[in-house]
Formats: C-alpha cells, structure tokens, sequence
C-alpha cells in the first residue's frame, strides 16, 4: 500500500517548556545541528503534506522569527494563551478552516521520529478506516505520559493524563506519544465540544478520541516499534540523552555508507553533514553545519570543523576549522586554526600552531608552523617559514597581502599590510617587510646586531646568568694566557 499523503499535519509548538530552566525557548533548543521543532518538520515534511501548520505562543517573536527564516513552507498559527493541546489545533483550525483528508498532529518536541513511523501511522489509520489513530509505544516507564486505556478487546477506550489518572491506569506501560491521524472533518466538529473538566483546566486533544468514539466512529492505535521514538525532550537530561540517540543514528548511516568511524561514542555530526564513502574519522572529531567531506579524507582525531569542506584525500589532525575550504591532499594540524574564508589550494600545508582568516593559499604552498596569515593571498610553491605573521590590521582598517609564486618567505618575517612579494622572490629571516620585493630579490629589513661585552656581569650580578658568565670569560682568559 502506498503511503497516503496527510492534507495537513499540524506541529504543536506553543509550550513554555519550563522544566529546561532557559531563556531558550524548549522547541528552539538544538540537537544535532537542528532546532527540536526543525526535526519534526524535517520528518512530517517527508510526508509530503498538502499543508504544514506550526501553533506558536511562548516566546511568539523568536519562534516565529526562526520559523519564518528557516520554515517558509509553513504557517504559524499563533496560540496566545496556551490552555492545552485540544485548545491549540482548535485555534488551528478555527484560523486555517476544516481541512478535509487526514490531518496529522505532532509535537515540535519529539526529535527522534522517523519519518517511516508516521508513515505506518498513515498506512494504518487508511487500512482500518479510523476517524483517529493514535501513535501509541510500550514504555519501561511511562511517567509523565498520558496512558491509552483499552477494552478487553483491545480496542482503544481512551487516554487518560497521568495526573487524572487512577493508580491502576498509571500501572499501564502503553504510553500515548501526542501524535494521531485524525479524520479532518470529525477533528474540526469534535475539537469545538472538548471540556475543561479536568485536573489543569484545559482542553486536551485526548479528549477527542472518547467524543469519536462516542459518536459511534472507530478509535485505533499504532503501536511503534521502538519507544525511543516518541519521547519528548523536556529538559537537559532528555536533551542529552536525545542528542546521543540521534548522533548514532546518524554515525551508523554513515558507517552503512562507507564512512570509517573509529570511535562512535566521541565522534558527533549534525544532520546536515555529508561524507563521502572511504572517509576516516579519528575519535573526538565534531562535525557542524554544512560540512563536506570527500572521498578518502582523513578528519582527526581531536577536531572540530564547522561549515567546512574538505577536498578528497585531504588529511586535518587537531584542527579548529571555521567556514573554511580545504583542497584536495592539503594536510591541516596539528594544532591549527582556520578561520572564515581561509581557502587551501590542492597538497598545501597549514601546519602546527598556524592560524588563517580570509586567506587564499595556492597549490603546494606551505605555511608549516608557528605563524599567522590574515586577509592574504598566498601563491602557488610558495613556502612560509616559522614565526611569519601578516601583518593586516592597523587598529581601524584590514590590509591585504601577496606573496605570489614561487616566494620563499624566511622565519619570523612580518609583512606589514598592503604589501607584496613577487614572484621568485625572498624574505631575509628576521625582517620587517613594509615595501614590495620586486620578482627574484631578497627583502632585507633588520638592524645590524651590537654586542655590550660584559653587560650581564655588570648589569645582572649575582644572578646565575652572571656567574655562568664568569665561569665562561675566566675560562676562555686562562686559554689566552696558555696560548
């Protein structure tokens, strides 16, 4: 049976989430690279549905702000005072009409579903004709949720909140996950005749399945496969213990694919990563943003790179990388920091304790160690010795800096910003560049050393400096004399 495309599916995403103690708003909380809202989308969007609908209340300007930059496809319907999950898909639909077909309700803070589950919630509720079918799981404990009450027969009488319920209903393990298929023309006619008769004063959504069911329409279950899946995040714990799944998930889809991961239980990736097969990925590596590995690179161990790509065959060992680009059998690390724009042309080397921001390094070009290239263009063959630092701000604005093919930059070398070293060109160790060194020469700026003979036993008496000193200079007067 193909899986039937839901007419709409409707996130509940107004909550306060009070047990985070944030300032965060709980659905915005991340995991994976993904706000908790942002996963539920990801997976009802999968679906395929004629509409997407997000109820917002708490924190109304930052939710909707992120709904409208990262979600455009759905609409925010707005719950402004949030008294209960059957008095927000109301507001829904008394905002967006009756929708006919079948109407999916979610919450925005249940980042584990699959996408494949709530298809087999739409292929059951079809197959059986329900008016709803609940999203049910066993649970080894089903503290805090709502517990599904059914007849002898099976069939499911009701839900009951845990702080309604009886001793003996809190006993029962079928934990209802908040998610259900609804007929959208009965949910629209049943939502309006929910009662406030309950422990907290509000409307639950749950309610609905004993007015169907007392209408005399069929009331379902689907039962997931694993109850992981339906657990909510409501505080940090949860959230850790969310992420963890999620980055396994994700880590095992990837070893699936051809990826090597040594280490799984140090290695995190966000969602939107992509590694391609014959990758290596050393423990403690992390993995954010949009991410791109090619065929055959090697990542770490002990790095971290965020919106990055990295070139086939490349290889990053205890590297920070930041928006940067690494070229196809460039080596970064140990130890290195590359910054946004940092663009790494194919077998270069940023090497250990190197760090570079908006700077664009040419193939075979080396910066080995020890030094700092900002806002500069490196060419191609071209090596940097230790200690080199482009010299690219004045205190108000960045200059830029060109060492062109060929140049061989000498250790502890400052180029002073806007400056260049042509093609072929050389850096004497220990100069201060501050004009262009034209193509084939040699850029000398250093003073002419002075030695002050005996200025440490004059100057430092007393000090082991001093009495090495003297050790040496009576030392080297006795050979004179024997001479």
């Amino acid at each position: 049976m193909s899986v039937p495309r839901p007419a709409a599916v409707i996130v509940l995403a107004a909550g306060e989430g009070t047990r985070m103690k944030s300032q965060t708003p709980k659905v915005l909380h991340e995991l994976c690279g993904r706000a908790l809202v942002d996963h539920m989308l990801a997976a009802a969007r999968d679906l395929g549905p004629e509409r997407l609908i997000v109820v917002i209340g708490h924190a109304l300007e930052r939710v909707g702000g992120h709904l409208a930059a990262t979600s455009p496809d759905a609409r925010a319907v707005v719950q402004r005072e949030q008294r209960g999950t059957g008095h927000a898909v109301r507001i829904a639909l008394e905002e967006v009409g009756t929708i006919s077909g079948t109407v999916l309700v979610t919450y925005g803070d249940t980042p584990l579903m699959r996408p494949q589950t709530l298809a087999e919630l739409l292929e059951r509720h079809q197959a059986d004709g329900n008016a709803v079918t609940v999203l049910t799981a066993e649970v080894p404990d089903p503290t805090g949720y709502g517990r599904i009450i059914r007849d002898e027969a099976g069939a499911v009488l009701e839900i009951v909140e845990e702080k309604d319920a009886s001793p003996e209903q809190r006993a029962i393990r079928e934990m209802n996950s908040g998610i259900y298929a609804f007929d959208g023309e009965l949910l629209a006619d049943a939502v309006k005749r929910v009662s406030t008769d309950n422990a907290q004063g509000e409307e639950y959504l749950t309610d609905v399945l004993g007015i169907l069911r007392g209408d005399g329409h069929r009331v379902g279950a689907c039962v997931a496969d694993d109850f992981v899946e339906v657990e909510g995040v409501n505080n940090r714990v949860q959230l850790a213990a969310a992420r963890k799944v999620l980055n396994q998930r994700l880590l095992e889809a990837h070893m699936r694919a051809g990826v090597t991961v040594v280490d799984p239980d140090s290695t995190w990736v966000d969602v939107s990563v992509r590694i391609a097969p014959d990758t290596v990925i050393h423990p403690g590596t992390q993995l954010h943003g949009e991410t791109v590995i090619e065929a055959g690179a090697e990542i770490g161990p002990a790095s971290t790179l965020t919106d990055t790509r990295v070139g086939e065959g490349a290889i990053v060992r205890n590297a920070v990388c930041d928006s940067a680009e690494i070229g196809p059998e460039a080596n970064v690390g140990p130890y290195a920091y590359l910054r946004p724009g940092t663009v790494l042309g194919r077998k270069s080397k940023a090497g250990t304790f190197v760090e570079m921001k908006n700077t664009k390094v040419g193939e075979r070009s080396k910066v080995p160690h020890l030094s700092y290239a900002g806002d500069a263009t490196i060419g191609d063959d071209v090596n940097i010795g230790a200690s080199t630092v482009f010299v690219n701000y004045d205190g108000i604005n960045k200059h830029h800096t060109t060492v062109r093919d060929g140049a061989f930059v000498g250790c502890d070398t400052m180029l002073v910003a806007p400056v260049t070293v042509n093609d072929g060109a050389y850096t004497a160790a220990g100069s201060t560049i501050i004009e262009d060194v034209p193509p084939g020469a040699i850029g000398v700026a250093r003073a002419r050393q002075r030695n002050i003979e005996k200025w440490v036993v004059r100057r430092r008496a007393g000090t082991k400096s001093a009495a090495a000193a003297e050790r040496a200079l009576a030392e080297r007067a006795q050979q004179e004399r024997e001479q």
